[in-house]
Parts: structure tokens; sequence; C-alpha cells
């Protein structure tokens, strides 16, 4: 495990060394038998939230922290906002410990959960502005410009003033953006702020988080389960599965690293079907064919050969060259992170992987 100097603390927006979580959890089976059982003696696990991880992440980054339901994504989160203490290692954030919540530290950060929500139902947006500029202590005309660039940027003049039970889920999620910038934090972490939107208004708020960050500097931590809010945004991807980085890096090398390949779409002619007995040899593989879609997966080097070949004996109307699907580049990694872990330790148990200490009292 790479330890970062104290001295990184000062230079990056965000340190953790060897950060970890642990939650002591009883457990018991159902009935009455095991519940009058567990009166004299309990069983406990510990179950390894976050195992020991270390990263840095500089000024103006933005970064996606990728992985799935319970890999410890949000309990790392909470421990960099300071809503959680870590077992043991250690997290600086702008220069501060976040556990101490020392208030410079609190200004310059914010938290926005895409299913959490700190405006008050039955009031207006304005009045939650109005009670977070207090908070802040920021000066009425900083609070003025401010809300001014908020406002522009989001394209929410007029819901400001309803309550907000009126209104949709996505005018919710751009106030709720608003409220959480007004004091201008230099680091953003964004836990699913896209979750529940359509494709329309997670563009919007795709577009508004790079924007603030350009404007601004201020660093980006992003977790989502859209792929597209991470390709858009985060250059850069942490990848955490049970509680261990697995992958940190671009998502471009990651991609090269697991799915080389080329992801060829070819699409005919509205009058043509994909001709059943076309194909490109041994140079890649077909792996869809419907209607006017061919889809060729081919290594990267014979890409040119394959297109020459389909613009000649094809009716094609228009084509595509991808890396392969986020997702599936995601799942090849877990896959291969699985097959490491069961390797190291085959009496693992395969459905969690998590370190168990059994205990009684």
């Amino acid at each position: 495990m790479t330890i970062l100097s104290d001295t990184a603390s000062v230079s990056h927006a965000i340190v953790a060394n060897d950060l970890a979580k642990h939650y002591r959890v009883h457990r018991r089976e159902a009935g009455i038998s095991a519940a009058l059982r567990s009166l004299f003696a309990r069983r406990f696990e510990t179950i390894r939230a976050v195992d020991g991880i270390s990263f840095a992440i500089d000024p103006g980054e933005r970064v996606g922290f990728l992985g799935p339901n319970g890999a410890g994504k949000t309990t790392t989160i909470k421990m960099m906002a300071g809503l959680l203490h870590p077992t043991t290692g250690t997290v600086t954030v702008a220069g501060h410990r976040p556990a101490a919540r020392h208030h410079d530290f609190l200004r310059a950060i914010t938290l926005v959960a895409g299913q959490k929500q700190q405006l008050f139902w039955d009031l207006p947006p304005v009045d939650t502005f109005e009670l977070n500029r207090a908070i802040y202590d920021v000066p009425r005309a900083e609070y003025r410009q401010r809300l001014d660039e908020l406002v522009g940027l989001l394209e929410i003049e007029s819901v400001m003033q309803k309550p907000t039970r009126q209104l949709s889920l996505g005018e919710r999620m751009k106030c709720e953006l608003a409220a959480a910038l007004i004091h201008r934090p230099a680091l953003l972490f964004l836990d699913e702020p896209t979750i529940g939107l359509d494709i329309a208004m997670q563009a919007t708020i795709r577009r508004f988080i790079a924007d603030y960050n350009a404007r601004h500097g201020a660093s980006v931590l992003l977790t989502s389960h859209y792929m597209a809010d991470v390709a858009a945004l985060c250059p850069r991807v942490i990848v955490i599965d049970h509680g261990t980085i697995i992958y940190d890096g671009t998502l471009e090398a990651l991609a090269q690293q697991l799915r080389p390949e080329k992801r060829i779409e070819l699409r005919l002619t509205a009058t043509a079907n994909a001709p059943s007995a076309w194909d490109c040899g041994d140079r890649g593989r077909i792996v869809e064919r419907e209607g006017t879609r061919i889809v060729i997966q081919a290594p990267q080097g014979v890409v040119k050969e394959i297109l020459a070949q389909a613009i000649d004996e094809l009716p094609i109307n228009d084509l595509t060259v991808a890396d392969a699907p986020l997702e599936e580049v995601l799942g090849a990694l877990f896959d291969k992170a699985a097959a490491d872990r069961q390797a190291r330790d085959p009496d693992q148990t395969a459905d969690t992987g998590k370190s168990v200490a059994i205990e009684k009292r």
C-alpha cells in the first residue's frame, strides 16, 4: 500500500492513507429459538466496508469513484466529509482532518446525494438558499452574485418561488445543486447526483458540473451508476470493490487494458436487411446482427481492413467505431478482481468476499 507523506496533503485536495472503516455486526438466524440463544451467545461479523485504501486527488481534478453496490463508495465519501470516523488510517481534505469538522473545512466542501435532500418540502427553494447564506455567513453582495450565476447556469429562475413539493425531480435536483454551492466550495462530493433523472436532465446536470469545475477550479469526486455521467465528466476513475481499490487511472487506459478491441457498428440503408451470410472472416467477431444493423468486435489493427470490406460489399448508410462500452469494461474488471480474490483465498465466500471474524459475547 502506498503511503503518502504529510507534505502531500498541502498540495493535494484530498489525501487518503491506508484508510479503513470496519463494522462489528450482530447476525442471527430467524425464529424464536435463535432469538433466545442470541441473548446469551451472540455471533458477530467484522464487515470491512473500506479496507485500507490510499489515493490523492489534485485541486480542480474530476474523478469518478466507481464500484458495485456495497463496494465502500458511500462509506469512503462519508469519511472524507467528516460524517464517519475511520477505523484506521488517515484522510486529509483541503488540508483538514474531516472528523474534526473544523469551520474552515465545512466551508470548503459540499456533499450532494441524489437520494437525499436539504430543501424544505413546503417552502420554496429560495428560502433554503437564504438559510444557507446565513449558515455560511456569505456577504449579501457575494450571495446575490453567486445566486445569479447559479440561477443562470441551472435555469431555475422560474421555479425558485414555488414550494419544493410542487417541483419535478429534475427541478428539485437543480435547486439542490444551487443550495449546495451558495458558499462556493472548493470540493464537491457528488453521490449519484443524476439518479432517477431522464436523459435530457442528466445531460443538463453534467454540463453544469463541468462548467462549475471550469469556472471555479473545484475538485469533483463523483459516484454514479450511470456510466454516461462518468464518461462525460471524469478523465480519471478510482474503482473500489470489496473495500479495496482495484484500479486508479484513466478510462482510456482501463479500456485498453481489459477490452482493447474496437466496436464497429454498421447501419445499412433502410431498404436493406443485414445479410445473414456476410461476415468479416477471422479478423473480427459479429456480436449483433439485426435488421439494418451489424455490430462487429475486432482488434484495433484490423479495423481498416474490416471497414474496407464492409464498404465494398454492403449498402452502408452510416458507421461508427468506438471502444467497448464502459459497462462491459467494468464488468471485466470486477470479474478479474473476483478471480484474483478466489485465487488468494479459495475458502473465501463467493457472495461477499469480506473478511469475517466470529466471536461470542
